[in-house]
C-alpha cells in the first residue's frame, strides 16, 4: 500500500462499525485524540464517541488511545472513555503504534489507527503494517505546522474522496 493512502475514509469515528472492522480483519483500534474523538480546542469527547467506543469494547474489540499530545490532555480524555492510553507517541514514527500493539496483544495486521491526519496517522499505520481509517478533521488547527500539513493533505484527500465516490 502506498505510504500516504488510508485503508478507509469516514467522516467521523462513530461511523466505524463492527461490520467494517470485520471486513477489514481488524480486532483492535488505536484512536487518535485531536480532531478524532475530541475537537482540537475541547476537553470533552465528541457526542456519542464514548458510547461508540464502549460498545466496541463490549463486542470484544481492543481499543487504546494513541496521541502525540501530552499526558494531561490524553489521560483526561482516556479517563472519560475508560481506556488505556499512550501520550507523546511521536507519530508517524512506529514506536507508539508498536507499543499500543504490544499493549493490546494483537498483530499489526489486525490493528487499525483512527485519525484525521495523513502525514501522522496514515503514514505511521502504513509503516507498521496496520490499517488506517482517515477521518475528516472536526476543526482546523491554528499552528503553522498544521497549516502546512493540511495544505499538502488537501490534494490527497480530494483524490481519495473522488476514488471513494467512483467505487460506490
Amino acid at each position: 500500500m502506498p505510504l500516504f493512502r488510508p485503508t478507509v475514509l469516514r467522516d467521523r469515528a462513530v461511523q466505524i462499525t463492527p461490520a467494517l472492522l470485520e471486513r477489514l480483519g481488524v480486532r483492535a483500534l488505536l484512536l487518535d485524540v485531536d480532531n478524532t474523538i475530541a475537537a482540537f480546542t475541547s476537553h470533552e469527547p465528541l457526542p456519542d464517541t464514548v458510547a461508540w467506543a464502549k460498545d466496541l469494547v463490549q463486542r470484544g474489540y481492543r481499543v487504546v488511545i494513541v496521541s502525540n499530545n501530552f499526558r494531561k490532555r490524553v489521560s483526561a480524555l482516556a479517563a472519560q472513555f475508560g481506556l488505556d492510553w499512550i501520550g507523546f507517541a511521536m507519530k508517524p514514527f512506529p514506536h507508539g503504534y508498536l507499543r499500543a500493539r504490544r499493549m493490546l496483544k494483537v498483530p499489526c495486521r489486525e490493528c487499525a489507527i483512527v485519525g484525521d491526519q495523513i502525514f501522522t496517522d496514515v503514514v505511521g499505520a502504513n509503516l507498521c503494517g496496520m490499517k488506517s481509517v482517515l477521518l475528516k478533521p472536526i476543526e482546523l488547527e491554528e499552528g503553522i505546522s498544521f497549516r502546512i500539513r493540511r495544505f499538502f493533505e488537501r490534494g490527497l484527500r480530494k483524490k481519495y474522496e473522488r476514488e471513494r465516490k467512483n467505487a460506490l
